[in-house]
């Protein structure tokens, strides 16, 4: 049996040692064991006190490395710096977030006009917002697409109006061309654009 004794002990070791280092493990991170970021659809990366962390499902979870979407939206976790798939960079402020799919929601109307290089007033509020769309209905879609359809006939009408501006505006004539009734056709045609959704 004494030769067993240093095996028996050596097996004792082996046996536990994982649970020794199960007990060190650190607090779960939001990346998988090969950097790559687990990400669900409905994952926010939010602005929270000075640092850039992961919420799902209400849960709130820290963020070792810099964000990387599918989109390719990139999320700089210690300073809050998003660069946009335009190139774009904002600066995000406590409470903004940037969804799963590389849109950004800001806290504050402030906060929202600083991103854009404005100010707003201190008394601005959001109007609502609403994230998800109703599935439309048969009848939903028909108005839909006859709006749709409007609006592109109104955009090639006014397409072929500038064209027709450039037109006159690029024969060499001494005198300037009176571009006023095209002018007009055209601010007409933004005012029906507006009107249509």
């Amino acid at each position: 049996m004494k030769p067993f004794a240093p095996l028996l002990v050596f097996a004792a070791l082996l046996l536990t040692s994982p649970a020794a280092l199960a007990q060190k493990t650190p607090a779960r991170s939001a990346t998988t064991a090969d950097g790559r970021l687990d990400l669900q659809n409905g994952d926010q990366f939010v602005m929270q006190n000075g640092a850039v962390v992961r919420r799902r499902d209400g849960q709130t979870t820290g963020l070792s490395q810099n964000v990387r979407l599918p989109g390719g939206t990139k999320i700089n976790v210690k300073s809050g710096i998003v660069e946009l798939t335009t190139g774009k960079m904002i600066t995000l402020k406590e409470g903004d977030y940037v969804k799963a799919d590389g849109g950004v929601m800001f806290a504050t109307p402030q906060n929202a006009a600083a991103s854009r290089g404005e100010t707003a007033p201190p008394d601005a509020k959001f109007n609502e917002v609403v994230e998800v769309r109703a599935a439309p209905s048969g009848a939903n879609v028909d108005s839909r697409l006859g709006e749709l359809n409007r609006r592109v006939e109104l955009m090639a009408q006014k397409i072929q109006l500038l064209n027709q501006k450039i037109s006159l505006l690029s024969q060499n004539n001494p005198k300037a061309p009176d571009t006023s009734q095209l002018d007009g056709q055209i601010k007409a045609l933004d005012e029906q654009l507006r009107a249509v959704k």
